[in-house]
């Protein structure tokens, strides 16, 4: 349904105007037969992308949309018909609408091992959705598919890395800059909010001014390591998207020369890929999306790993639901917040939310100073430049 009704929107740049409009929109969504009561025939085109759309939806693919009327084609697991269908639906509609039909193909009718196929996979529209798929067969993959795959996966790192690199890069120098603060700056580098404040005591109420006795600056970050970073990523199935965007972060970060970067993914076992990072690919297909999840072992990993607490940022990627020892997860939070350590708890890096998470648990690292939130990748930026600075997160 939501695919048809946003294609019913999208589809062919039609005027929306009108009685005519609204009702080959309707038959569109409705799909047809007696019971949709619009009394529309369709032709050409739309008839086409009605039949699209019934090959998904409607009763023979396995839908609830109806028990009779036109949509019954289904796409019946064949190759064949798949790649005709995927091809079809990126002629008619799209491409935002083309990826969430493909995401409800391989929900709705099992297409999964289809994509084990090279020329499966070269028909598709690639997304990060789509990604995380081809993540989760990562080792049922035959040889022959693994290129392909691979070119589908570095197609959508490319598009994602242009998108969010340079305004990373640009957030977070600037904000190892301010880090760097001096007491003698030059007039350029004078932090006057901090400057205001630090000199309140000295207002002179008759000249309503204020006497700046100490001057605060910005340092000017060099390129010796200034910070650490640590990304401690849940691969569990559920997190997919996350994964995909953690990854293309970390690959940003590791470019960066003052800061050193560490990518950890973990489910009950650990797995650094520290030395994949400038290749967020190879990142990619180092992870393995499922089973279970250990919090407290990944983090023992990562606190084994800091060097300087003080300019350290933990990043932890993960819906929270701990399947290892929960008391020593928090004791561990707590060691290196105590020590120092700048935490920051994400229940999800993506467009989509928050996804379902443990509450009892994000309640614990709140109490801790880490509150746990859902960080889109727009955001992320500006939550890593307050980390660094050690100011407050911006939680949405």
């Amino acid at each position: 349904m939501r695919a048809a009704e946003s294609s019913a929107e999208t589809a062919g740049g039609v005027d929306t105007g009108g009685d005519a409009e609204r009702l080959r929109r309707w038959r569109l969504v409705l799909g047809g037969g007696e019971a949709d009561g619009t009394g529309r025939t369709l032709t050409g085109q739309d008839a086409a992308m009605d039949a699209a759309l019934g090959a998904l939806y409607g009763a023979g693919a396995g839908g609830s949309r109806r028990t009779s009327g036109e949509r019954s084609a289904g796409l019946g697991g064949s190759a064949p018909n798949v790649a005709r269908w995927l091809g079809d639906i990126r002629t008619y509609f799209p491409a935002s609408v083309v990826q969430v039909m493909q995401r409800d193909a391989i929900e709705r009718l099992g297409l999964a091992s289809l994509l084990l196929e090279p020329e499966m996979l070269e028909a598709v529209e690639p997304d990060v959705h789509l990604v995380g798929t081809l993540l989760s067969l990562n080792k049922a993959m035959p040889d022959t598919t693994k290129e392909t795959a691979r070119a589908v996966v570095r197609k959508v790192v490319e598009q994602l890395e242009k998108r969010l690199a340079t305004r990373t890069r640009a957030t977070l120098t600037g904000a190892l800059d301010r880090s760097a603060r001096i007491n003698r700056p030059r007039h350029h580098d004078i932090d006057w909010d901090r400057t205001i404040r630090a000199n309140l005591k000295n207002y002179l109420p008759e000249y309503r001014t204020v006497v700046p006795e100490r001057l605060v600056g910005y340092g000017r970050a060099s390129q010796s390591v200034k910070k650490e970073v640590i990304l401690c990523i849940d691969q569990s199935g559920s997190m997919a998207a996350s994964v995909v965007y953690a990854s293309v972060f970390g690959a940003v970060l590791a470019s960066m020369r003052s800061i050193a970067t560490r990518l950890v993914v973990f489910d009950t076992a650990v797995v650094d890929l520290t030395d994949q990072l400038d290749d967020p690919v190879d990142v990619l297909f180092g992870t393995q999306l499922g089973g279970g999840t250990d919090i407290n072992r990944a983090l023992a990993h990562c606190q084994s790993k800091i060097t300087r607490p003080a300019d350290t940022v933990v990043v932890l990627i993960s819906d929270l639901y701990e399947g290892g020892i929960r008391n020593e997860m928090l004791k561990r939070v707590a060691a290196m917040k105590g020590a120092g350590v700048e935490f920051v708890t994400l229940l999800a890096l993506s467009d989509e939310g928050a996804p379902a998470y443990d509450r009892e648990h994000a309640a614990a690292l709140a109490a801790l100073g880490a509150p746990a939130f859902a960080c889109t990748p727009d955001l992320f930026p500006d939550v890593m430049a307050a980390a660094l600075e050690k100011r407050p997160l911006p939680v949405p």
